[in-house]
């Protein structure tokens, strides 16, 4: 396959698994505010949906620079290794979506 086509392929892959980042992570934040009626579904979701933007300019991205710093060795990662590192995210986020668990994408980002 050629490069261009891979790199397409893995930027779909990201883009798919930051989807289900978000419904999977957003129901994480949320879930207290509806449930104990302090805020509307609608209001709870706008809130999230600001703060989650917001997040990296105001806090930074630490946990990134971790990463790519301290756990992954940057040599290490190719094409390929994204690719399955995206599916293995993925696939656990619909998983523990599905059966109703709480858990963390950038947990599954580091597990894949």
């Amino acid at each position: 396959m050629d490069p261009l086509t891979i790199a397409i392929i893995v930027i779909g892959f990201a883009f798919v698994f930051e989807y289900t980042n978000g419904f999977h992570d957003a129901s994480n934040i949320v879930a207290t505010l509806i449930s104990t009626r302090a805020m509307s579904p609608r209001k709870a979701l706008l809130t999230a949906s600001v703060f989650e933007f917001m997040g990296p300019f105001i806090f930074g991205t630490a946990v990134a620079a971790t990463i790519g710093k301290g756990i992954v060795d940057p040599k290490s990662l190719n094409i390929e290794v994204m690719m399955a590192v995206l599916l293995a995210a993925f696939t656990w986020n619909v998983f523990t979506w599905f059966v109703g668990l709480p858990s963390s994408s950038t947990h599954a980002l580091i597990g894949g």
